[in-house]
């Protein structure tokens, strides 16, 4: 009998990497393996880790909820944990956003997003079907979700799927005009349901970051021509950027956001997305034909929803904004030892996020460079994923000094053996 694994992992080439080190436990900012190696979670486990591996707060809210209820058909039923956690996303999120859909990944909640937008054009009366994007933009990796997604080595093997969407640049410092030209021209079309964006960075498209101001502008060309605006917080919120959510620093309210991710604390796989009373009026009537026609079987889980209370009362009780604020003062220091370092560029941070770009030979997701700096941070016994020559640091927030010292001496070592 083969000894082989049956598991398909997730954005890995098994062909490179066969085998894969085997988690025994996680605790704060680090992953125990079978092997007796401690490592530091320097990107968050997929940015999903805020406070730190297994808070005890948010454990505790799992095994009593475990007790109680653990799932209930949410098409039939309603539940505490759903109805208190979707009063205080309310009270919490941009004004304006008075309505919760919940669903279980980032992808699902830009799908909903999605659906909810056309079903608005629609039920309406005026249907619109045509979605505006960002270039460098990663929204998921369901078929919608690809769609309205950065086309490449992601999405080659799926484009017969895919529908066709209208792109306006990424607004690079000094070519914001280009941007905004494009959407008013798109805008003006009269035919886009939505504009979707994530806000102020984009996050595997690069680690590309813009203002805020810039976002301000975006969405006020977008409620200049009545196209419904997506902010896609998926990676976004939940402090990373330095506030709540990203949309607080341009002082906006989008008409629909998506969160997931950090949601739970990143303790449960769970995703909300937020809309207007306006879009959830357009779908409420005597006719069952104006239904919402989306769900899972998984939907408000009651254990993930009380995961994601008990991560709302970490973030009212706990300094958890200082937290934040220290951590992005201290990676900043960190990342002064790059700046004038010339085997790296363009070396940048927003919030709790900080990426820099190895000047290898070649650039991109599928950069040479990129396998060669993975085995370097392993041997270091530090846990990051670079973006092919994009690094990135995204910890969670119970970093401590320590650990950055290591990880960013780690980043130092991996370039001088990736570039030799």
């Amino acid at each position: 009998m083969s000894t082989r694994s049956p598991i398909w992992h997730p954005f890995t080439q098994h062909g490179l990497r066969p085998t894969l080190p085997v988690a025994v436990q996680a605790e704060g900012a680090y992953i125990a393996t079978s092997d007796g190696r401690r490592i530091v979670d320097a990107i968050s486990s997929w940015w999903v880790i805020t406070h730190g591996h297994r808070h005890p707060r948010i454990v505790a809210a799992i095994e009593a909820q475990a007790r109680i209820m653990d799932q209930v058909i949410f098409a039939e039923f309603t539940h505490e944990p759903a109805e208190t956690l979707a009063r205080r996303l309310v009270r919490l999120a941009p004004p304006g956003l008075d309505h919760v859909f919940f669903s279980d990944s980032g992808s699902t909640s830009v799908e909903v997003a999605l659906k909810m937008a056309l079903g608005f054009w629609r039920h309406t009366g005026r249907p619109r079907h045509r979605i505006i994007v960002m270039e460098h933009s990663y929204h998921g990796d369901t078929v919608g979700t690809m769609s309205v997604g950065e086309r490449g080595p992601f999405t080659a093997a799926y484009d017969p799927l895919l529908f066709e969407v209208a792109r306006i640049p990424f607004p690079a410092a000094g070519g914001e005009e280009a941007t905004f030209e494009a959407l008013e021209v798109h805008c003006r079309r009269g035919d886009a349901a939505a504009f979707i964006v994530e806000p102020l960075i984009l996050g595997a498209g690069g680690m590309l970051i813009y203002p805020p101001t810039v976002l301000a502008r975006l969405r006020q060309i977008c409620s200049a021509h009545e196209v419904l605006f997506i902010a896609d917080e998926v990676m976004t919120g939940w402090g990373r950027t330095g506030s709540l959510f990203a949309c607080e620093q341009a002082g906006i309210a989008p008409d629909i956001a998506c969160y997931s991710k950090g949601l739970t604390g990143g303790s449960m796989p769970l995703a909300v997305t937020l809309c207007s009373a306006t879009i959830f009026d357009a779908h409420l009537s005597s006719d069952p034909r104006r239904t919402f026609f989306h769900s899972s079987s998984y939907t408000a889980n009651p254990i993930a929803c009380a995961a994601a209370v008990a991560n709302l009362d970490v973030w009212e009780d706990e300094p958890v904004r200082e937290r934040i604020t220290a951590l992005a003062a201290a990676q900043a220091g960190q990342l002064d030892r790059f700046r004038d370092d010339a085997r790296f560029s363009s070396v940048r941070q927003l919030g709790t996020i900080t990426a820099l770009d190895l000047n290898a030979e070649t650039a991109g997701y599928l950069s040479e460079v990129g396998p060669r700096l993975r085995r370097a941070f392993q041997d270091a016994d530090v846990l990051l994923r670079p973006l092919g020559n994009t690094i990135y640091v995204m910890p969670p927030y119970c970093v401590t000094i320590q650990d950055l010292d290591l990880i960013y001496r780690a980043i130092e070592r991996a370039a001088e053996q990736a570039l030799s």
